[in-house]
């Protein structure tokens, strides 16, 4: 019998988008626009808390949002009237974005002049940690509600994330969550990444996080 050659298709695949998020990332980067990669599950408050960030920079920072969904325009019409630049992706039922459909985002949404852009990727803690978008940092948010678990059933997620904002602190009492636990856990599969116990709602914790993401910012825009 013949030999024949045996391709490892998803290997294939995620080093094909590997390359095309690289070269993404150096245009950004001589363009000066720090792009970030906003993931979490549904209903964890990315749409609100993206709102509250803008709300703290938009006058330092010209902003750019691209809001990625399977279908529906809500998230866009929201974040529109914070008077960020932004766009609706629609995914046609794909779980998360890769980097060939963040660039056309980012070709639509067009970042001259924008200092940060947003992604906010699709709501699902699995398939957008796979790949990478180019962005220039990763960022995730875990509510409450969704419980101090996560880390440990959704590792990828976290390993990938270069800070995890913990969200909905003003509803604590009420749930069995341990905080401390989630900042081991993340500890022990990402020591680098950074844990920042927030309320979109009330306010809380908002001013650390601003303060982490405008650093990053400034550092990547030189």
């Amino acid at each position: 019998m013949d030999d024949f050659r045996i391709l490892e298709i998803k290997q294939s695949v995620f080093e094909d988008n590997d390359r095309e998020a690289d070269a993404l990332r150096s245009e950004m980067k001589e363009k000066g626009v720090f792009l970030l990669n906003l993931m979490s599950s549904p209903g964890s408050g990315k749409t609100t808390t993206l709102e509250g960030t803008i709300a703290r920079l938009k006058d330092e920072f010209s902003i750019g949002v691209m809001e990625a969904d399977i279908d529906s325009d809500v998230d866009a019409r929201t974040i529109q009237q914070t008077g960020a630049k932004v766009i609706q992706l629609h995914t046609g039922g794909m779980c998360h974005l890769d980097a060939g459909m963040t660039r056309q985002g980012v070709d639509a949404l067009g970042v001259a002049g924008i200092d940060l852009a947003i992604l906010e990727n699709v709501g699902n803690l699995v398939c957008p940690a796979e790949f990478d978008t180019g962005a220039a940092k990763n960022a995730m948010i875990l509510s409450v509600p969704e419980g101090d678990d996560k880390p440990l059933k959704y590792p990828l997620m976290f390993t990938v994330c270069d800070v995890v904002l913990v969200n909905k602190m003003d509803v604590l009492p009420y749930f069995d969550f341990d905080l401390e636990a989630v900042k081991e856990r993340v500890n022990q599969l990402n020591p680098s990444a950074k844990v920042i116990p927030i309320s979109s709602r009330t306010g809380e914790g908002m001013d650390e996080w601003i303060a982490w993401l405008r650093s990053a910012v400034k550092a990547w825009r030189g």
